[in-house]
């Protein structure tokens, strides 16, 4: 009867409706969630933060090399705290540095020469140097996804939730975040271990990725109070 038909759609329309509306929440509510875990108010076992730290562009170049930068420099102490504390917890710390091929990469035309693979440019910076047990990936692009095999070795990881660290704020962490976001990881980001060329700089992008991939902003003192697993 048309009676039954109409009460059939009505009753699978309202329900559409109800499971969009939850899509439309879940990433708000798995982020808040996240967070409550991580703070330490909710405790629930099978649900903890399973976080890795990735270091990014923490180079010679980009510290005392041909980017030199006293910006870069102030963010080493507290991006060595944070990995102390990670190694600890045996929490991944997973380096993403530049590894550029002479006369191929295009980044050359934009940036000129640096980083190129197997150069003292390209080492990780002696302060922040990887230990045993650590993960090292190469990028060629600026995101640290781009390439390099990260999102297989987060997966294997078991990892759900990346913590961004290094340089620049506004070109190979803004799309290292992206990736992620595009990835499905949670991404928090201590504000004072990622650094751009100047203030200005470094606001415009926090605000872009605040605004683009709602990641937890938090700073490394925060991180350190908390048991991250």
């Amino acid at each position: 009867m048309l009676w039954k038909q109409v009460f059939v759609l009505m009753f699978i329309n309202f329900h559409l409706e109800t499971i969009i509306t939850a899509l439309v929440s879940l990433h708000d509510f798995r982020k808040a969630f996240v967070e409550l875990i991580h703070a330490g108010i909710v405790k629930y076992e099978g649900c903890s933060m399973k976080p890795a730290v990735i270091v990014v562009d923490m180079i010679n170049d980009f510290v005392t090399g041909v980017f030199k930068s006293d910006r870069a420099a102030k963010i080493v102490p507290n991006i060595k705290a944070l990995l102390d504390h990670a190694r600890k917890q045996k929490v991944p710390v997973i380096y993403a540095t530049d590894a550029h091929l002479p006369g191929i990469d295009p980044e050359f035309d934009v940036w000129g020469r640096h980083a190129e693979a197997g150069s003292w440019g390209a080492e990780v910076f002696d302060e922040l140097k990887p230990m045993k047990g650590d993960f090292r990936v190469f990028k060629r692009k600026y995101s640290a996804f781009q390439g390099t095999g990260l999102d297989q070795l987060l997966r294997e990881l078991k990892v759900d939730t990346i913590i961004l660290t290094g340089v620049v704020t506004d070109i190979c962490i803004q799309h290292t975040a992206a990736d992620a976001f595009f990835n499905s990881y949670e991404i928090i980001i201590p504000e004072d271990c990622v650094e751009a060329v100047d203030a200005r700089t470094q606001e415009a992008a926090m605000n872009f990725i605040r605004k683009a991939y709602d990641p937890t902003i938090t700073s490394s003192e925060e991180l350190l109070k908390k048991k991250w697993t």
